[in-house]
């Protein structure tokens, strides 16, 4: 994936947007380190990216991101606490297992956190696997239901429980499709949603 079609991501745009200028950044599940290059050059941000795939770290190392290549399901305990401003995951999420403990230790290392998850409520969603009888595919999961590498199928309303649940303070939160903010329906409506939480 070239940096000129993750530019093009809505939810960079929010992310961008709400990082203060000069902040130590972790972007967990980093890809070819798309976000991290572009939040180094416009917010003058420094940091790391974590990959798990051989083939993205090296994008990432040639795209000029300091990365390191391991699981971040297994721990982040090389990382101190509070060491980081913002930790970013985006679209990381749902790709792993053990969701609670990930949003625990991200929360441990980073003041805030930045976190964009795709809404599998989307109404298009709701349409293919209701009416098609068939796990959706589009543009925005293109995926079938046998190579995904999504593990947890949530939606906006989820995700605003388990920050209740947990007592994780939402900031702020955006919902987007086609680009543009959703505010009528959004668990219906939207087909990504960007959260800044905190502990």
């Amino acid at each position: 994936m070239n940096l000129a079609a993750h530019n093009a991501r809505a939810d960079f745009d929010v992310v961008s947007a709400w990082v203060p200028q000069g902040a130590r950044v972790l972007d967990l599940g980093c890809g070819d380190g798309a976000l991290l290059a572009r939040l180094i050059r416009e917010r003058n941000c420094r940091g790391y990216g974590v990959e798990i795939d051989s083939r993205a770290v090296l994008s990432a190392m040639q795209n000029g991101i300091n990365v390191i290549q391991s699981n971040i399901e297994g721990g982040l305990a090389f990382f101190r606490n509070r060491s980081f401003d913002v930790v970013v995951l985006s679209q990381t999420l749902q790709a792993t297992r053990h969701t609670e403990a990930l949003i625990k230790d991200v929360l441990a290392i980073g003041k805030s956190a930045i976190v964009t998850i795709p809404n599998f409520a989307h109404w298009q969603v709701r349409w293919q696997l209701g009416v098609g009888g068939r796990m959706p595919v589009s543009k925005r999961m293109p995926y079938q239901w046998y190579d995904t590498p999504n593990v947890h199928f949530s939606s906006i309303l989820d995700f605003d429980s388990f920050c209740g649940e947990k007592e994780i303070t939402i900031e702020r939160k955006i919902v987007l499709a086609g680009g543009h903010e959703v505010k009528f329906l959004p668990n219906l409506r939207g087909e990504t949603a960007v959260f800044q939480i905190r502990a």
